[in-house]
C-alpha cells in the first residue's frame, strides 16, 4: 500500500491510538534498503516510478498545515509516526526533519508522542542514532537472529551485517521499543527453537524497554507465507514474559 501523501492520517493505530502519518518517501514510489517478503508496500522493483524525496522544508510545511487543521477542528493525535514507503532514515534530511517535529508536536500537540518505525540499518550512523534517540519511540526492527535468515526475510542491501545493528542499539541502553514480525515460509519458521533462542538471546542482550511482536495481515509479494495466531505468538515469548519483559502481541 503505497501513500500518496507526505503527511497522512490520523489513522487508528492499535498500538499507539490516533496515529499522524509521515512518509518520508516518495509519494508515488518505494525506496528502501530492505525488500522484505512480507511488505504491503510490494517489492523494491515494483516502486521506482517516483524516486523524489520531500525535502524537510517540504515535510515542515505538510505537517504544520495537518495539525493545524486537526487542531482547530478538534482531532485528537496521539503519535506523529514516521511510517512510509520504505526506510525513513534514508532521507538525508532526517536528523533536521526530526527536530523541525519535535518544534511543531510541542507547538500543537504538546501531549503527542512522536514514534518512527525504521528497519534500524542505520543506527550506526551517528547523527540517524542520534535523532532516533530524541524521539518518544524509536521502533526499530529486527527479524532473525542471523544473517543468512535475514537475507531471506529482508533481501537488505550488500554490505548489511547484523552484528553492526546491534552493537549500535547496544548504544540505545534500552531505550527504544524492539519489533519483530513472526511468520512461516516453506524455507523457515520464526517459531522452531533455533530461530527463536536466537531472537531470545538477542532480546536479553539489548533489553527494550518494549517489545511488539506481529504477524502479516495483508497480502504479501512473496508467496506460500504462513501468519502466527497471537495465541501462538505468546506461547512463544511466554519466556520472555516470565522474565519480565513487556512484550505486545498483535495477531
Amino acid at each position: 500500500m503505497i501513500r500518496e501523501e507526505t503527511v497522512f492520517g490520523p489513522i487508528h493505530s492499535r498500538r499507539l491510538g490516533s496515529s499522524l502519518g509521515i512518509n518520508l518517501l516518495p509519494c508515488k514510489g518505494k525506496i528502501c534498503n530492505f525488500d522484505c517478503i512480507y511488505c504491503e508496500c510490494g517489492w523494491n522493483k515494483d516502486g521506482r516510478d517516483d524516486q523524489v524525496l520531500p525535502t524537510a522544508a517540504e515535510v515542515r510545511s505538510a505537517l504544520e498545515d495537518k495539525l493545524s487543521a486537526c487542531m482547530l477542528a478538534g482531532t485528537p493525535i496521539d503519535s506523529i509516526t514516521f511510517s512510509g514507503d520504505g526506510e525513513p532514515t534514508l532521507n538525508p534530511e532526517f536528523p533536521r526533519i526530526i527536530d523541525d517535529t519535535l518544534e511543531l508536536r510541542d507547538a500543537y500537540y504538546p501531549d503527542a508522542k512522536v514514534s518512527v518505525l525504521s528497519n534500524a540499518t542505520r543506527v550506526h550512523v551517528p547523527a540517524v542514532a542520534a535523532a532516533l534517540k530524541r524521539v518518544d519511540n524509536p521502533i526499530l526492527k529486527i527479524d532473525a537472529p542471523t544473517d543468512a535468515l535475514v537475507e531471506k526475510i529482508n533481501h537488505p542491501a550488500p554490505g548489511f551485517r547484523l552484528e553492526r545493528v546491534l552493537e549500535a542499539l547496544r548504544g540505545f541502553h534500552g531505550d527504544f521499543v524492539l519489533q519483530t514480525m513472526f511468520l512461516r515460509s516453506p524455507d523457515f519458521d520464526s517459531g522452531s527453537p533455533e530461530v527463536l533462542d536466537g531472537w531470545m538471546d538477542i532480546v536479553r542482550d539489548l533489553r527494550p524497554r518494549r517489545i511488539m511482536v506481529y504477524t502479516i495481515d495483508r497480502p504479501t509479494p512473496a508467496l506460500g507465507l504462513e501468519k502466527y495466531t497471537a495465541a501462538e505468538m505468546r506461547t512463544l515469548v511466554q519466556p520472555l514474559l516470565d522474565e519480565g519483559f513487556t512484550i505486545d502481541i498483535k495477531g
